[in-house]
């Protein structure tokens, strides 16, 4: 009878330490989060080094590459780019590393749609400071984007619709999945693990901005380079700005579709007014 009561309790104490044993890896499990693939949490670890990393892969290229492309009128490198910084969070990233970052889909149509038509009407309200400011000269921001999209000065308006739609259609797509995936994912992901989110926000929106600068601010006119300090501040802070918006968008829609959705929007409008309203 004893020795029945003493292998129940070695039975008991066995279950014990295993399901001890269990949750001690699970709270592991949970605390390094586990968010980059098996593979990769060899050699890097999911941080604001490893964001810093990305930021300068990416960004310092692409920068290059856009000034390159606005003195030779070819873009198809820019295409490139985009294309790997949507792919980059799918290369590190785990399922539980994507999904913490927001890659995932939303069942919040409404504020999804929101997000678009916010995106919209920042891009409009851009092109009337641009165009009080500044009017037709380079100096307006979409007039000196607009060169790149190559309109022809003589242009039936079948022609132009076709055109506009075409280009529409990859500037809603394109940039707004490729940037938002990178610079609202991975890269806002990795600062986020080290320094909370509000302010891993302020830096992938400084990284985006500043970027940006490549799209206007140093500007090629007449076979030879320039800068315009002002309009350069108003325009790295607006892209500054609307990076702010695109996060809290992601925020409202808990999903990245929310940052792409109104950065598609923004590109919408911005690609309007380039087409009809300059």
């Amino acid at each position: 009878m004893a020795n029945k009561s003493y292998t129940c309790i070695d039975w008991g104490s066995t279950i014990f330490l295993k399901v001890a044993a269990d949750l001690k890896w699970t709270t592991h499990y949970k605390m390094t989060e586990n968010n980059l693939k098996s593979f990769w949490n060899k050699y890097v670890k999911f941080n604001w080094r490893f964001g810093l990393l990305l930021l300068v892969i990416i960004c310092v290229p692409r920068f290059v590459l856009v000034l390159q492309a606005n003195q030779t009128g070819s873009y198809g490198a820019i295409g490139a780019i985009m294309l790997l910084s949507a792919l980059i969070p799918f290369i590190f990233l785990s399922k539980y590393g994507r999904k913490k970052t927001g890659i995932n889909g939303t069942k919040r149509i409404g504020a999804l749609a929101f997000s678009i038509v916010l995106g919209v009407f920042c891009s409009l309200a851009l092109y009337f400071v641009g165009e009080m400011l500044y009017g037709n000269s380079y100096q307006n921001w979409y007039v000196y984007i607009g060169k790149s999209y190559h309109i022809p000065d003589v242009i039936s308006s079948h022609d132009k619709r076709i055109l506009f739609f075409i280009t529409a259609v990859i500037g809603m797509l394109f940039s707004p999945i490729g940037e938002e995936l990178f610079f609202r994912g991975i890269v806002h992901g990795s600062f986020a693990n080290s320094i909370g989110e509000a302010k891993a926000s302020v830096v992938d929106s400084l990284a985006f901005a500043v970027t940006h600068m490549a799209h206007f601010g140093v500007v090629f006119i007449d076979a030879g380079w320039s800068f315009y300090p002002i309009p350069t501040i108003l325009w790295v802070g607006s892209m500054f700005g609307m990076s702010i918006l695109f996060f809290k968008m992601k925020k409202l829609t808990g999903s990245i579709l929310g940052a792409i959705g109104c950065h598609a929007g923004f590109n919408l409008g911005m690609i309007y007014s380039i087409f009809y309203l300059l």
